[in-house]
């Protein structure tokens, strides 16, 4: 079954509210946000790492980029690399490659995200294709997944 049609009967039996939207091809966070008209900073976008050798899903926002050290710090882990396809495509049999939506509770890998992303009312994310996205209020998308919130993105107060 498609990821899109499992999200939507996680959905509606959970009696949230989400709007899904077709676009065109787009491959990055920034990609979709810009096709579809709203900031990047509202695209959740999923990073696949390995976190002391098990496969985990960091989520942030599109706007960001991941920082290993900052994960392993708050992590309290011995190393954090990014994962290969290889590590996962096969945990993501019914997603496009680099389009798996932040659910990673539905495919046993343990979720990560960002506190930035707790910051807006709604999130955007990919549907498990490069064509759909859905919109979801983060506070639904929290109570679905039960993500456990870690800084992942370095403080850009000190870059500046």
């Amino acid at each position: 079954m498609p990821i899109v049609k499992k999200l939507r009967e996680l959905f509606d039996e959970a009696k949230v509210s989400y709007e899904v939207y077709n676009h065109p091809l787009a491959y990055t966070a920034q990609e979709i946000a810009a096709k579809q008209h709203f900031s990047g900073k509202v695209m959740a976008k999923v990073v696949m790492l390995k976190v002391d050798g098990t496969l985990a899903m960091a989520v942030l926002m599109g706007s960001d980029k991941v920082s290993l050290a900052t994960v392993r710090e708050s992590l309290n882990a011995r190393e954090v690399q990014l994962a290969t396809e290889d590590d996962f495509v096969a945990r993501f049999p019914d997603c496009e490659i680099g389009a798996m939506p932040p659910f990673g509770n539905l495919f046993g890998i343990p979720v990560y995200v960002d506190p930035a992303l707790e910051k807006d009312e709604y999130i955007y994310f990919n549907a498990g294709n490069h064509v759909q996205t859905v919109r979801l209020r983060y506070e639904d998308y929290e109570r679905l997944v039960h993500p456990r919130v870690v800084r992942m993105t370095a403080d850009k107060r000190k870059a500046a």
